[in-house]
């Protein structure tokens, strides 16, 4: 991972082999990130995506293989107990074009993923919620 800051926004090359929540992690407890939106796009060769299903409150993961473009990397980068916590969703196409994501569980990049990471003044954390099953934003 290579990366580059501009004010208030990392600008982030991931190479081959890397895997994109353990590198943002790494980053964001790094550089003492506490809020930011993520966004980015790519190649990736394997990434695990779920969906949530609230009646029963689990996600249910799918497991991808192949050559994927990333269509679109979204989402935040908050705190919880202290720790960085990443929650991103992932959509990517296959040489089909056929885009499959969800929850972003897992990814490898299999050639190269930009990433923008652009820090927010402030802090909002993450709480679980027993109603709804999830870590939610603690305003």
């Amino acid at each position: 991972m290579e990366y580059k800051k501009f004010e208030d926004t990392y600008v982030v090359r991931l190479d081959k082999g890397e895997e994109i929540i353990t590198s943002l992690t790494r980053l964001a407890d790094k550089e003492n990130i506490r809020l930011a939106s993520v966004s980015g796009l790519g190649a990736v060769n394997s990434f695990t995506a779920g969906v949530f299903f609230p009646e029963e409150k689990v996600y249910r993961k799918n497991d991808f293989h192949g050559n994927f473009e990333i269509t679109s990397l979204t989402g935040t980068i908050t705190r919880m107990d202290g720790k960085p916590y990443l929650h991103l969703h992932l959509s990517a196409g296959n040489e089909y074009g056929k885009v499959m994501g969800g929850h972003l569980n897992s990814a490898i990049v299999s050639a190269t993923c930009e990433v923008v990471v652009r820090t927010i003044n402030g802090e909002a954390g993450r709480v679980f919620s027993k109603e709804v099953g999830l870590n939610i934003f603690d305003m």
